[in-house]
């Protein structure tokens, strides 16, 4: 979509979901409050994975109020599978996906399409920003470590004044020739299907745009076990991801599980060799360090409350993460089919 271009005539939402009883509704309320620029009408698809707790009752009721919504049934009841029968449904000349946990501003799809615009990309979004479902305890804890660029290896997704080109985006708006040109989402990825798809795109010469216009805030985890949940099943999916491309999208994707599996190595090879022990014993120590070091740096941002926690949170983080990618590994070497387990709800 080039600035010459006329502007979209229907914009698709599209958005996957599973049992959201209590969230859905709010979900739908705050799209029929966006602001759409003159001349633009909107299609709202909802993909329900079989929802079990009310949500797919509630949502019925409310597309039979607004006929811009619809119902789509996701028999895989997973994000991919759900993204890709809303795509086969949606007329739209842009698609919009957007997450049922997370809050727009006003003017999001405006800006999205004002991104398109401006940029000419393939796919635009903006910052990943979080927020916690309370101000204070682990939610803040966790919710202030995710948004530091020290914690994600620097990735620009947390920066939310960022304009500009990025290895991938938070949710994303496309023209819907994207689509054509490079394909929907990978079905057999339960989770890194976006980052899998913005891979893809780059590497057929396309481009990945971020503007700090486009804002939104993301619902984090709220405990060390659902954190821990989450990215472990993050760095699980990574190594399929990598599989089908022979390459990684960024060089952060793989440190953790280096880590994980070197401080694993020595600890084993450490029964035998003082060498090991003291490697395994000193690179934990160099870890501890850097760890302690960026809950500082957080905590004077997010407030020095947070700082007892932070340690623990940024830790699971990466380890999690870690663990998570050798046990990807471990079956992708194997030429094992992924692990069902790793496709469960974290929330």
């Amino acid at each position: 979509m080039s600035a010459a271009e006329p502007p979209p005539r229907t914009v698709s939402v599209i958005a996957p979901c599973r049992n959201e009883r209590d969230h859905i509704v709010d979900f739908c309320r705050a799209l029929t409050a966006q602001h759409l620029p003159d001349g633009v009408t909107l299609e709202v698809l909802i993909a329900d994975g079989r929802s079990d707790d009310g949500t797919r009752e509630l949502l019925v009721d409310w597309c039979g109020r607004d006929a811009r919504f619809q119902v789509v049934d996701n028999p895989g009841r997973i994000v991919s599978t759900g993204l890709n029968r809303c795509l086969a449904r949606a007329r739209g000349d842009v698609i919009v996906r957007m997450d049922i946990h997370t809050r727009y501003a006003s003017d999001y799809i405006a800006q999205c399409l004002a991104a398109l615009q401006r940029s000419g990309a393939d796919n635009v979004g903006g910052p990943w920003v979080a927020q916690p479902a309370t101000p204070e305890g682990w939610p803040a804890a966790i919710a202030a470590a995710f948004q530091s660029r020290w914690v994600a290896g620097g990735a620009r997704s947390r920066d939310r004044g960022y304009e500009g080109e990025v290895d991938t985006v938070y949710l994303g708006c496309w023209p819907r020739a994207s689509f054509d040109r490079h394909g929907g989402f990978d079905e057999r990825l339960v989770r890194n299907q976006d980052d899998e798809h913005n891979l893809r795109i780059r590497r057929a010469g396309g481009r990945i745009w971020q503007s700090g216009r486009i804002r939104s805030v993301y619902q984090s985890r709220s405990t060390p076990g659902q954190l821990a949940r989450q990215w472990r099943q993050y760095g699980y999916w990574k190594p399929f991801v990598m599989r089908k491309h022979g390459q990684a999208a960024s060089w952060r994707h793989l440190a953790p599980g280096l880590f994980v599996g070197l401080e694993g190595v020595l600890l084993l090879a450490s029964a035998l060799s003082d060498l090991a022990l003291a490697g395994f014993i000193g690179l934990g120590l160099l870890y501890a360090l850097a760890v302690l070091a960026t809950a500082v740096l957080v905590a004077r941002e997010a407030g020095w409350a947070l700082l007892p926690r932070l340690p623990v949170v940024i830790g699971l983080y990466h380890l999690a993460y870690g663990a998570g990618s050798l046990q990807g590994w471990a079956d992708v070497l194997r030429g094992r089919e992924p692990d069902p387990a790793f496709g469960r709800l974290t929330r």
